[in-house]
């Protein structure tokens, strides 16, 4: 046997690896992620490498084949289990090794770290105070400054020192050890606040203090198990959160906020440090390279305990991790869209698998895939039917645009919101309009009785294409535009859709003196821009709020008495399988942000579709009546949880090609396939068929058992390596996919 070895990791060296051959003695301990010692290069040292592959062929000759010195037993060390990790990535989620690494290693080069110098006194102050005039009686004018400097501040900031007294370091070198000290302390660099006062934390109600009761009393016994907490908007899932982070570190443990936005990192991250003070980091995308170093350095020493961010903070470097929370669990951008395509909920539970540690995952909408387990025991499962404090649920109306388009009106603002915000401007209270734009397809759909053009093969709408046609993109049917509603004949059908920037002008035509903020990613591209809007609309600073998803997650403004869904249906008809889902989480979590204070609050959800029952749901407010028709919708199509997805992607930038290799692929994935409850569907083109000029070509694979589906793409995965049969285009796979292809 043989092992892929790499020597470092560093981004230079992430992708070179070095085969040498495994001797009996240590094959029980050469495992994936092991270290291992190995001679290296032509002095023959002695150096830490760790396995990243194994094989049971030689890729050179064998006679320059180096054989492994050592495994050392028992020691694993942090890069040895996110190498385990980037692994268990590759084997369920299909990339290549170097890909995977690529994913885990949160820092992949290092960045030089800042250092802060000071200048300090060496001697007594009545010897410093005879050099100082030692100085002057001898001219020496800089020696003057600085010596004087000392007496009166008794510190000097080194960079400020010498500029401001005019020192070179010829200066400061025949006084440093007798006269004065230069101490070197590294500074890292942190987006957190300085000055946050500490807060005393919120005594828990009854049923909180029963649930952190419960975990932690499982955490001492020695039991893992995957929790979920299904509690209402507003029920204080994150005062449950932090009680339990404080046991685990108590405990002397480290723990792993995940959050789903960054635009949630402001409010989810002042509210941790003021509890847990400079223990408590951040990592994202939006830090600069040197503060995601400085972090990920500071959590590998062990200098804070929580680290707090989305998606790719699980694999935050901790030595002693004992906790990982996935807030709202249900959110598609836990699921990485770039190779390899991981969900952060799985790839959680293995890393705490491989750890000792436990996972929590809580949502007011659970995803129905984790809900289903929680029902079959796999998850211990918790519930919060209240809302915490003073608030209480709003009340919600559902506006039929139908009715209103019959009573003359074609403004985007039903006549019961109009009259809701302006009442609400009136009282000086807060308004959040949000435009549900997830899932966005270009979708048809008659104004004047709602009727949505679909797909007589597919449950799902037809796609607007710009030469005037309609498209599948599960089976590949297509039709012509109508100019006329198929049902009623209106000439009102057309591809449904609004902007933010449109909705805030027809909110200052509507209302010129009300305060408008809109939060979309034109206006939060800046580094802080979604801490400038949300702390702008906290501080009152604002009447009214527009947004589209990002401003319903998990934000809590006491001031807001007023939520309106402009457009519930923009989700509902997206040509994807989860499209219900997705509508019913987006309504329920935007008409969760009213009444959070002790004002009461009102939800206005506006839609052609009022008798949908993802629509029905969340005006009720019952999670459960949703769930029982879409987990039948579910079991009765095969989808997830109920079966499982393998999607293969397919790209060329040459046309002709993407579909000749996708002919490819499809004919071996059904030599390759071995049981008859394997479907397989196209190949198609995907549903944005072409992107930054590479032409994309789709095949569906559908089977009720996930290890089939990783069993096909391995076949394949093997297949493409040997062979290289597909020169020129790309192959990607991805596994229950949270986005439509």
């Amino acid at each position: 046997m043989y092992a892929d070895i790499i020597v470092d990791i560093s981004s230079e060296n992430l992708d070179r690896t070095y085969q040498y051959r495994i001797p009996d003695e240590l094959a029980d301990r050469a495992v994936v992620g092991a270290p291992a010692l190995i001679s290296f290069g032509r002095g023959n040292r002695m150096i830490r490498g760790y396995i990243v592959g194994l094989s049971g062929e030689p890729k050179i000759e064998e006679g320059r084949i180096k054989t492994i010195a050592d495994i050392p037993e028992g020691d694993i060390v942090i890069e040895s289990r996110l190498i385990s990790l980037a692994y268990w990535i590759r084997e369920n989620y299909g990339a290549s090794m170097n890909e995977a690494l690529h994913t885990v290693i949160p820092v992949k080069k290092k960045i030089k770290q800042l250092v802060r110098r000071r200048i300090l006194p060496a001697c007594s102050k009545e010897e410093l105070a005879g050099e100082y005039e030692t100085a002057a009686r001898r001219g020496y004018a800089a020696r003057e400054r600085l010596l004087k400097a000392l007496l009166e501040e008794g510190s000097l900031d080194y960079e400020d020192a010498m500029k401001r007294c005019r020192l070179t370091p010829a200066v400061l070198k025949p006084l440093e050890g007798k006269v004065v000290t230069v101490l070197s302390d590294t500074v890292f660099r942190s987006s957190l606040p300085g000055d946050l006062k500490m807060k005393k934390p919120p005594a828990l109600n009854e049923m909180q203090q029963a649930i952190v009761d419960s975990i932690v009393r499982s955490f001492r016994e020695g039991e893992r198990k995957t929790c979920l907490i299904h509690g209402v908007t507003g029920s204080g899932k994150t005062e449950v959160y932090m009680e339990l982070i404080d046991h685990v570190v108590k405990e002397g443990y480290q723990a792993i906020m995940l959050i789903p936005e960054i635009s949630l990192t402001y409010q989810t991250v002042m509210r941790f440090y003021g509890r847990f003070g400079d223990r408590v980091s951040i990592l994202h995308s939006r830090m600069s390279a040197g503060e995601r170093y400085d972090q990920s350095v500071r959590a590998k020493e062990g200098a804070i305990d929580i680290m707090i961010g989305p998606r790719s903070a699980v694999f935050t470097p901790f030595q002693r991790l004992g906790l990982i929370i996935l807030d709202e669990e249900h959110e598609s951008s836990y699921k990485s869209e770039m190779p390899p395509k991981y969900h952060a909920r799985e790839t959680a539970i293995e890393r705490a698998r491989q750890c000792g540690a436990f996972v929590v995952l809580g949502s007011a909408t659970p995803s129905v895939e984790s809900y289903y387990k929680a029902l079959k025991g796999e998850y211990a499962l918790y519930r919060l039917p209240k809302r915490a404090g003073p608030g209480r649920m709003p009340s919600v109306w559902i506006a039929d645009m139908r009715e209103e388009l019959k009573q003359k009106n074609r403004s985007i603002f039903s006549a019961r919101l109009k009259e809701m915000m302006a009442d609400r401007l009136n009282r000086h209270q807060q308004i959040m309009l949000f435009i549900n734009r997830r899932g966005f397809a270009g979708f048809v759909s008659c104004r004047s009785c709602g009727h949505v053009m679909k797909c007589p093969h597919c449950d799902v709408s037809l796609t607007a294409h710009n030469n005037g046609t309609l498209v599948c993109h599960y089976c590949g049917h297509s039709q012509a535009q109508p100019a006329k509603c198929p049902v009623c004949g209106s000439p009102y059908i057309a591809g449904f859709g609004i902007g933010t920037q449109k909705v805030e002008t027809l909110v200052h035509k509507e209302f010129p003196d009300a305060r408008v903020l809109r939060m979309d990613a034109d206006t939060t591209r800046g580094k802080e821009g979604y801490e400038r809007i949300l702390k702008s609309f906290s501080g009152r600073e604002a009447d009214i709020l527009i947004g589209t998803q990002m401003i319903v997650k998990g934000h809590d403004f006491s001031g807001v008495t007023l939520v309106g869904i402009l457009a519930a249906d923009l989700s509902l008809y997206a040509p994807d399988y989860r499209a219900a889902e997705r509508t019913f989480e987006l309504l329920l979590q935007a008409g969760g942000r009213a009444g959070r204070g002790s004002m009461a609050g009102d939800v206005v959800i506006q839609t052609y579709h009022p008798e949908h029952y993802s629509i029905r749901a969340a005006a009720s407010g019952s999670y459960e009546e949703f769930y029982e028709q879409e987990i039948a919708y579910r079991r009765l199509t095969g989808y997830p949880p109920a079966g499982h997805i393998m999607v293969i992607l397919i790209g060329s930038k040459n046309e002709e090609r993407a579909g000749q290799a996708a002919g490819t692929v499809m004919e071996k994935a059904k030599e390759a396939v071995t049981a008859k409850e394997t479907v397989l569907v196209g190949p198609a083109p995907a549903q944005l068929s072409k992107a930054n000029d590479i032409y994309r070509q789709v095949i569906y694979v559908r089977d009720r058992e996930y290890c089939r589906l990783t069993a096909l793409k391995n076949s394949l995965e093997r297949w493409l390596k040997k062979d290289m049969p597909l020169s020129g285009c790309a192959v990607q796979f991805d596994f229950d996919p949270m986005t439509g292809y």
